[in-house]
Parts: structure tokens; C-alpha cells; sequence
């Protein structure tokens, strides 16, 4: 592929002056390859190496534009500005030179460097006829084994990059994979997250599942499970397609994290078992919130597998929306999911299937899966003059199934109605 020639426009970008930096300040890393791939990105992500005072830099730099500011490694001299627009991470140089430094790198594209006063480019590696050849390419077993987690960083720039791996790394990789075990849970989880993101996610995500390299963080993990991502991606596109209010509470970021519901979708594909998910998400250290987002789904997939080949009554959908509650999208595109993957010609009917409770749910008014009670507990303790007991919940709870059944309609129906009941008991 042909490789984009002038980098003025991507240096244009820098949210400061060039006169803040010290002599010899490179940009490098994913910053200076994507420009080089005419890769477009709404938020800006640049990385310097400096020689010196990179910590102190990136501090003068935040203090003068009044920006957010974080030490990121400060025994590696590394700091983070945080703009508006995006970030910019200033490293100090690993090494006596700018070569040295390139060359502790993960892979050749990524050790490209580029001085943004004299546009010129340093690629001591042959970094760019990796880009123009679309292929990742490893430095050295060294380099991998100082970093364990750039085995996975692999296979998600393969997928975001829609670039091939290199035999040699893919077997360097392979070789190294029990390695990964010794990186933080955290960290393994961010790039796990990136590559369920990454428009190229399935492929190599059954590559890095091949080469072992869940074999200590997800050990359940097979092909099966592997697969059946790819019908989620499918699902979600078809499930979207029809109901764009769907789509957007799929693509929803999940609390102040840039995963979206899909990517828990993925997730709770590759979890494991509705016993074991929790416990080795937990070790991957995701939240609680998407730990039991996760275990919600796949205790609630069944029953939804079911109800699409047996339709649940009214009564029935009621009681499994309030189970569900807002893990309905996700279960959604999980059923029909694994209903393609077991018998692809199924799809479309399984999308039809579920089309009424699609419905049920994103209608705001629908007293199955968004019920606004009648009454109150208070209300019929007062009225009808009883006393609290756990009568109150169970009669509250009649009274919405007869309504949401069109037997009753307004306030003085649900008395009547709950009056009746308890003359029956």
C-alpha cells in the first residue's frame, strides 16, 4: 500500500507550540504509523520521546495551556497531557540514542520516529516497508519477553490495521504465549477490549485463541465460543438495522468506560460459563457493573432461547422483563446469535420471533417490561384497611398482571380488583 508522504497535517494537530520542546523531540509509535497510513482519528494520540526532562516537559506544557496532567511511570519518566481534543504522552529516551530507543520497540512499524520541525522521517527498521507490505513484523524475542503483553498487542493491530502477522512473530507469539500470564489483569483487559472492538475482531481473536494466548486468563475458552463472535457482530447488524433505538443502546458507552454494550456482548460469549464468567472477568479485573451484566445474560439466555421457540404469555413475559431489565439488548443479540450459528437459515425467523418483545421493550409504555403501578402499598393499606405484610407485594403484584391482561384499567378497578382477592383467599 502506498504510504502517506507528507506529515505536515498530522503535526498541525499538536495542541501547543513546538517551541515548549526541547531540541530533539520526536514524535513516535502508533501516532506516527497511522499518520503514515493516512489512518483518520477524531481524537489525537501522540507520543514523544525526549532526552531529557520529559516529565518536567509534559508538566510546563499542561501548567502553560491549563490542561489535565498525570505521571503515567515515574520511574520511566513518563507523563500524560490530557486536552479537549485528546492526549499526548511524553516519554523520556530509553537508551543513549533515538535508535537505541526505537529499536526496545514491540514491532518495526511502531518504531518509526519523526522530528515535526525538520519532517524528517527516522526508521532505522525498515518500519515503513512493513506499513507499504501491511504486516507486523517483531523486533526481537527480547523485546516481546520484556512486555509480555505485547504478544496480545499483536493480534489487536492485526485486527485494527487489518494487517498479517508475519510466520516468524506468529510463531515467536505462539512460542511466548504463557508468558502472558504474568501481566496485570488490568492490562490484559484493556487490549482484550480493543480487539473486541476492532472492525478486524474475529479472526484474530480465533488466532490469539489458537496460539494459546487465553489459555491462563480465559481457560474455557473454544472454538465453539470463538465462532459465535462473529455471529454476534452479524446479529447486532441485522438486530440494528430494524431497530436503530436497539442499535443505539448497543453501541451505548458502559458507565465512564469507552466499552460499549456490544463489546459486553462479545464478552459474555468468551466469559465462560454463567458459573465461572464472574470469576474470570474478576480476574481480568473488569467492574462489577459489567461482571454482572455478563452473568445476567447468560442466565437469562436460555429462558429467551425458549421463549422463541415456545411464546411466553403475557403473565410469563412479565415476570422474565423484570429478571432481565436493562440486559435485554444484550440477550437479544445473544439468542439470535446462537440460534445462526446452530442453524444459520434460522436467522431471519429467529429475528421475527423476537420482534414482539424487541417492541415490548423499547415501547416506554408498555406495562410488561416498563410497569408504572396503579397503586402503591400505602395505597391499598389504606384503603382497604390492612395491615404491612408481604400480602401488600403479592396483591401489588396482581393487580399489575391483571392490568398488563386488560382485566383492569384504573385506580378504582385495581381497589375492586384487590378487594376481590382478598375475599378469595
Amino acid at each position: 500500500m502506498a504510504l502517506n508522504s507528507d506529515l505536515r497535517p498530522f503535526v498541525a494537530r499538536l495542541p501547543f507550540s513546538l517551541d515548549l520542546l526541547p531540541p530533539a523531540a520526536y514524535l513516535v509509535g502508533g501516532s506516527v504509523r497511522d499518520a503514515l497510513l493516512g489512518r483518520q482519528v477524531v481524537r489525537f494520540d501522540f507520543d514523544f520521546v525526549l532526552p531529557v526532562a520529559a516529565v518536567a516537559t509534559a508538566r510546563q506544557i499542561a501548567d502553560h495551556h491549563q490542561a489535565g496532567f498525570v505521571v503515567l511511570d515515574a520511574a520511566r519518566q513518563i507523563a500524560r497531557v490530557v486536552f479537549a481534543e485528546g492526549t499526548v504522552d511524553f516519554a523520556q529516551q530509553e537508551g543513549e540514542s533515538l535508535e537505541q530507543d526505537l529499536r526496545r520497540r514491540d514491532f518495526r512499524c511502531n518504531a518509526i520516529a519523526y522530528d515535526p520541525r525538520t519532517h524528517e522521517l527516522i526508521d532505522p527498521l525498515n518500519g515503513c516497508r512493513d506499513l507499504a507490505r501491511g504486516e507486523l513484523q517483531a523486533i526481537s524475542r527480547a523485546n516481546l519477553s520484556a512486555d509480555p503483553l505485547r504478544l496480545l498487542r499483536a493480534y489487536r493491530q492485526a485486527a485494527q490495521l487489518d494487517f498479517a502477522i508475519a510466520p516468524k512473530t506468529r510463531s515467536l507469539l505462539r512460542s511466548l504465549a504463557p508468558q502472558l500470564k504474568t501481566v496485570a489483569g488490568e492490562r490484559v483487559q484493556a487490549e482484550l477490549n480493543y480487539l473486541l472492538q476492532a472492525p478486524k475482531c474475529n479472526p484474530w481473536l480465533a488466532a490469539a485463541w489458537e496460539d494459546g494466548l487465553f489459555a491462563s486468563w480465559l481457560p474455557e475458552l473454544n472454538v465453539a465460543q470463538v465462532s459465535l463472535v462473529d455471529c454476534v457482530d452479524q446479529a447486532a447488524w441485522l438486530l440494528g438495522r430494524i431497530w436503530v433505538d436497539l442499535d443505539a443502546q448497543l453501541q451505548a458507552a458502559v458507565g465512564n468506560k469507552s466499552v460499549t454494550w456490544l463489546t459486553v456482548a462479545k464478552l459474555s460469549v468468551i466469559a465462560g460459563t454463567p458459573v465461572t464468567a464472574a470469576a474470570n472477568l474478576e480476574r481480568l479485573k473488569y467492574s462489577r457493573l459489567e461482571q454482572r451484566a455478563v452473568s445476567g445474560a447468560l442466565q437469562s439466555l436460555p429462558s429467551l432461547l425458549a421463549a422463541l421457540e415456545t411464546p411466553l404469555s403475557l403473565r410469563e413475559q412479565y415476570f422474565w422483563f423484570q429478571t432481565v431489565g436493562d440486559l435485554f439488548p444484550l440477550v437479544a443479540v445473544l439468542a439470535v446469535a446462537t440460534i445462526a450459528r446452530r442453524e444459520p437459515l434460522r436467522e431471519t425467523r429467529a429475528v421475527a420471533a423476537i420482534a414482539p418483545l424487541v417492541n415490548r421493550y423499547l415501547d416506554p409504555e408498555s406495562q410488561i417490561t416498563h410497569p408504572t403501578p396503579l397503586l402503591t402499598g400505602d395505597d391499598l393499606i389504606r384503603e382497604l384497611s390492612l395491615s404491612p405484610s408481604p400480602q401488600i407485594g403479592h396483591l401489588l403484584t396482581e393487580i399489575q398482571l391483571a392490568r398488563i391482561e386488560g382485566k383492569i384499567a384504573t385506580v378504582a378497578e385495581a381497589l375492586q380488583f384487590a378487594a376481590t382477592q382478598l375475599e378469595s383467599v
